[in-house]
């Protein structure tokens, strides 16, 4: 049988939590880019992140080689899901092809599948936010090349705080979708 908390032991319980953390929204960007597509359809897999961009807690490089972060702020939603849908609608956009995530959204298999594999995505002491790693774009049953490919995207901060970390982030995510997109049409 459950028994009911005091009121009292109530008040000491919420006493002891912290203040909840405000959240900081990625908001993906559009592309001008339209690219005819030689695939009819395409898999974003799920990005990969570094374990601190995979956090939901900012990242930012407090000195050479070493990256804090804050409690005080946190991602709106889980970075590798952001990611990987910001990626899956910019190349829906650019594209003209059918575009989802992992998992497979529709009945059939992809013509092809795109893998990212993020090695930095970092906001520097030096004023800009890099984006580094490599992607895979395979293609499974149609005679599409696979091919593997390295990035360094390095935007920069437009101003201080969470929101310029958000914004170079997004400028660089798009910048990554449009060099992908590149790969996959004519």
């Amino acid at each position: 049988m459950m028994k009911f908390l005091s009121p009292l032991f109530l008040a000491a319980l919420v006493a002891c939590t912290s203040a909840p953390a405000n959240r900081l929204e990625f908001s993906p960007v559009s592309s001008e880019l339209r690219i005819r597509a030689l695939v009819g359809s395409v898999m974003v897999r799920t990005v990969s992140l570094p374990t601190y961009a995979a956090s939901e807690e900012v990242a930012v490089e407090i000195s050479p080689g070493v990256i804090g972060t804050s409690a005080d702020i946190l991602w709106a939603d889980d970075p590798e899901r952001a990611v990987t849908l910001s990626m899956t609608q910019q190349l829906d956009e650019i594209l003209n092809a059918t575009v989802g995530p992992e998992p497979w959204p529709f009945v059939g298999l992809p013509d092809v599948a795109v893998d990212v594999r993020v090695t930095q995505m970092l906001a520097g002491t030096d004023g800009s936010f890099r984006l580094s790693g490599q992607y895979f774009v395979g293609g499974d049953g149609i005679s599409f090349r696979n091919s593997s490919h390295s990035f360094d995207i390095v935007e920069p901060l437009s101003g201080e705080g969470s929101q310029a970390i958000a914004n170079a982030k997004a400028r660089a995510v798009l910048r990554l979708s449009e060099d992908i997109a590149r790969r996959l049409g004519r």
